[in-house]
């Protein structure tokens, strides 16, 4: 079967009919825009989630000898939030750039610097070899990674979702982020396989170093398919050169101070309860006595299957409206927390994958499936790519950086679940609070650039 079959079947899948092209000519470009935005995310949130589970398993030892077992995952895991630092600078500089010279442009120099940076993880000296540099080196590329996240996301959806037609943006943006929960599961198989072929033994000497070195042919295939996607639209009908801002992030802020709180506020119980749902989940399994090959097995099958929900509630989305599908995943976040736990509590096997499927299928899957569409429609396009990514990022940071922490300091503390699930609701209340100040943007159509009073009239006008 062809790509262009494959991708058509899914398409149909969620029911809608796709032709060669439509009266505008569009579905032909959007496919490959899909496709490009969708292989290209899943490489490189490949080389992005690796990381996160080497931390755990390879580099406390390799990197952090010296110190106590625990405190040496810990500060493993320390290196792992330094990404999540530094990705609203990534934000800030690679929205700055594709605001300017275009999507595109930036997408190949985001895949690019991922692939190389991971490759570099792949051949770095451990402790026993270049003693302190070794945690030195692997932090800043650490941070390389995280600058590099920080750019991708706006811009892989941003190439998808300025090619769909408004009536269809919901469905077709959600692709992008299909890619990201791909990328995950991708990860987690390639470490399973590679650490059964090889043996716990040979993996830590040798065996992790595949995955990450492996990312640079990944990039290379991620990179051919990107550059032949077109420029979008958006920014090829935009403002004359000379017109265009020269401090996106700055016209950012200025002209659409709502528009950046209210996508910050609607990330943060999306990337904060997912990676409770999915990272801390393993710490508590261990806590409890839970076998932790039952839950990553959970974990992966539920990724695996929220990746194909995304597009189902993005198209969902552009039936009833953003605001009533992204509102109901955060209620049932809320809803979830506390029989999340319970299920896990029970130790029963298919009660953990059924908690596991709920809370990434449902709960998870109904925000991020509707958040590229929503969020690209909160901006226009002279500042789209800097406000999108800089909301994005900037929660990612907050959230996703700092929630498998709080969720363990209060695990900790408590020696139970319950704060745990209180944290959860309160990530909630927050989303469901961002999402009440938000207008309504379903079938919009997206502003094609402008002055910059234009541009904060627009902007005034989006969220009244």
């Amino acid at each position: 079967m062809s790509s262009r079959a494959a991708v058509d079947d899914l398409f149909r899948s969620c029911g809608w009919r796709v032709s060669m092209a439509d009266s505008n000519g569009v579905p032909r470009e959007v496919r490959r825009a899909v496709m490009a935005s969708l292989v290209g995310s899943t490489l490189e949130w490949y080389d992005f989630f690796l990381y996160g589970t080497a931390a755990a398993l390879v580099f406390n030892t390799l990197f952090f000898p010296t110190f106590d077992p625990l405190v040496g995952t810990i500060a493993a895991f320390g290196t792992n939030a330094a990404g999540f630092l530094a990705r609203p600078l990534g934000g800030i500089v690679f929205g700055h750039f594709g605001d300017r010279i275009g999507r595109k442009s930036v997408l190949a120099v985001t895949l690019g610097i991922m692939g190389v940076a991971t490759f570099l993880i792949g051949v770095l000296p451990s402790y026993a070899t270049i003693g302190v540099w070794a945690p030195v080196l692997l932090v800043a590329l650490r941070i390389v990674q995280g600058i590099a996240a920080g750019g991708e996301w706006g811009g892989g959806v941003l190439i998808v979702s300025e090619h769909a037609p408004d009536h269809r943006r919901g469905f077709y943006s959600a692709w992008s982020q299909t890619g990201v929960g791909l990328g995950f599961v991708l990860s987690a198989s390639a470490y399973s396989l590679v650490h059964a072929v090889a043996g716990t033994e040979s993996f830590l000497a040798w065996g992790w170093r595949i995955l990450f070195m492996s990312g640079i042919l990944l990039t290379a295939v991620g990179l051919l398919i990107r550059l032949r996607v077109m420029e979008t639209p958006a920014f090829q009908q935009r403002t004359p050169e000379p017109e265009r801002t020269r401090a996106p992030i700055l016209d950012v802020v200025r002209s659409h101070p709502k528009s950046v709180l209210i996508t910050f506020g609607a990330r943060i119980a999306e990337n904060g309860a997912i990676y409770v749902f999915l990272t801390f989940c393993l710490t508590y399994a261990t806590k409890i006595g839970l076998n932790g090959g039952l839950v990553l097995a959970a974990v992966v099958v539920g990724m695996l299957f929220e990746s194909f929900a995304m597009p189902v509630w993005g198209a969902l989305s552009d039936r009833v409206g953003r605001r009533p599908v992204y509102m109901g995943g955060a209620i049932a976040m809320i809803v979830w927390a506390y029989p999340f736990f319970a299920m896990f509590d029970s130790r029963n096997p298919v009660l953990v994958f059924v908690a596991v499927f709920v809370a990434a299928v449902v709960c998870h899957g109904a925000m991020i499936g509707t958040q590229p569409a929503l969020f690209t429609e909160l901006f226009d396009s002279r500042v789209r790519y800097s406000g999108v990514a800089f909301g994005h990022e900037l929660a990612s940071m907050v959230a996703g950086g700092f929630s498998p922490i709080i969720a363990t300091a209060l695990l900790a503390w408590a020696g139970a679940s319950w704060p745990i699930s209180l944290f959860l609701i309160g990530m909630g209340v927050v989303t469901i609070i961002a999402l009440a100040a938000a207008p309504e943007t379903r079938a919009q159509a997206l502003d094609e650039g402008g002055t910059p009073q234009e541009s904060a009239a627009a902007a005034a006008a989006r969220t009244a």
